[in-house]
């Protein structure tokens, strides 16, 4: 062991260690990513695009990355997601383990081994013009919220509790008219062997190849899309994999007493005081998010309805739950789990504003594949090294107990971020301005973190001491 002695801030260290971690970890998963193609040329090309979509480039496109790399054209670029020999589906393989196996190692190092393990499942739009684009056409985008023409893809967030998360597989949906059209097949590059597949279907693919890869899901979960498929469920139960689905209100299951109802009737029976007990259901970045939960049993030992109820608002949320043979059938767990599937949703705003996951300017299916998995690849670098450090470089002052608490003299620093460490990457900092103000937003955060938290136990102070 060797002790070095250093004048630097702490956050000045902290951002130095996150760099060098940063750049050990990328240069480990490009060479997993070795064996996925037939030529050396192409692998190289794949790390400059990945660092690319890394960088503070206001736009990535093939223009814009051939520039940063140093390319004279975007030949290279375009030939990489287009043309060149490579398996896109064994290097989606080295991601994903890449991912997990780094995720679980911070969830050690954090004390959370024993840590949820949660397979979330959702999926993100691309508004697209034109008619050209695979899979393009007007349909509901929810990074707009409203019909558009765009294109949707399929994500497996892989979220360990109290470590971080990361994407970890993907397929675009495809719409079935594009695929009955020869002539619109070949324009878009959809493979011959290609067949129409529902989101829920997609879920299931990418959910198979995770588990086949090894990956253990204490729980799967995913929005009303995914909870009212009934082959994902299926598919969940026949592998022995408990999952938390949201479903809709008309749902309709059996419960205890042998009634068919729907969630909505089931909810109705409960009234609004029987039956409820306040928890949270995770610590969000204000503070504790408390709902009114109701565990309701079914005709099945293994199935059960999850109800949560906004405190504010009264609004009701249905988790179609199942728990297989030796799990409690208790609703602690499964809380917890529907607590986190949020986090897909910030690796989708990370994968967009921070590494171009929308900003892909190509039309093939095989480009826009590539161009995500390379982006995935960006973002489980990241992902892997915040988590790793997360302890290392958090010194946020402690949340406050009590609604008129005085504010600490130093609120300290939040752990580092996965954007912050994409910008690590992207232009390591020297002691002057550029480690200033890695420092100073986080600190600026940390400071806001806990004013926010302070302002929600002033909302919720009964339910805290309550609780």
């Amino acid at each position: 062991m060797r002790f070095v002695r250093t004048t630097e801030s702490k956050a000045a260290a902290a951002a130095r260690i996150g760099a060098a971690l940063a750049r050990r970890k990328r240069a480990e998963l490009l060479e997993g990513l070795r064996p996925c193609f037939a030529r050396t040329e192409p692998w190289l090309q794949a790390g400059k695009y990945a660092a690319a979509v890394m960088s503070q480039i206001p736009r990535r496109n093939g223009w814009t990355i051939a520039a940063h790399i140093g390319d004279r054209a975007p030949d290279r670029t375009q030939r990489l997601l287009s043309r060149a020999v490579w398996d896109n589906v064994a290097a989606m393989a080295v991601v994903r383990r890449f991912a997990v196996a780094g995720l679980d190692e911070a969830a050690c190092r954090t004390g959370r081994r024993r840590g949820l393990a949660v397979g979330a499942v959702d999926e993100t739009g691309q508004v697209k013009a034109g008619a050209r684009t695979a899979g393009v056409k007007r349909q509901y985008l929810g990074c707009v919220g409203k019909v558009a023409n765009g294109i949707n893809t399929v994500h497996l967030a892989y979220v360990r509790e109290g470590a971080g998360h990361a994407l970890i597989g993907a397929r675009e949906w495809i719409p079935a008219e594009h695929l009955k059209d020869p002539a619109t097949s070949a324009v878009m590059g959809l493979p011959a062997d290609l067949v129409f597949r529902t989101k829920g279907q997609l879920a299931i693919d990418i959910l198979a190849e995770a588990l086949a890869d090894g990956v253990r899901l204490d729980f799967v979960c995913g929005d009303e899309v995914y909870g009212s498929c009934t082959e994902l469920r299926e598919f969940c139960e026949d592998n022995d994999q408990a999952y938390v689905l949201r479903v809709p209100s008309s749902f309709r299951l059996t419960v205890a007493s042998g009634v068919t109802l729907t969630c909505k009737q089931a909810a109705a029976r409960l009234g609004r005081r029987r039956g409820w007990e306040v928890r949270s259901a995770g610590s969000g970045s204000k503070g504790q998010r408390w709902y009114a939960w109701a565990w309701l049993g079914t005709a099945s030992a293994r199935h059960h309805l999850l109800i949560r109820r906004h405190l504010t608002t009264g609004e009701l949320a249905f988790c179609y739950c199942y728990l297989p043979d030796g799990q409690p059938a208790s609703p602690s767990r499964p809380i917890r789990a529907a607590g986190l599937r949020w986090p897909v949703e910030e690796d989708f705003e990370f994968g967009k504003d921070c590494f171009g996951l929308d900003q892909s300017q190509v039309r093939l299916y095989t480009a826009i594949a590539r161009h995500t998995m390379l982006v995935m690849a960006a973002l489980a670098i990241c992902a892997v090294t915040a988590a790793l450090l997360r302890r290392r470089t958090g010194t946020a002052a402690p949340a406050p107990a009590l609604p008129d608490q005085l504010p600490p003299a130093d609120a300290g620093m939040i752990p580092l971020t996965v954007p912050e460490t994409g910008r690590l990457l992207a232009r390591p900092p020297p002691p002057g301005s550029a480690a200033h103000w890695l420092a100073w937003r986080r600190r600026h955060q940390a400071r806001s973190r806990w004013y926010h938290q302070r302002t929600r136990l002033a909302r919720d102070t009964a339910i805290v001491l309550v609780s």
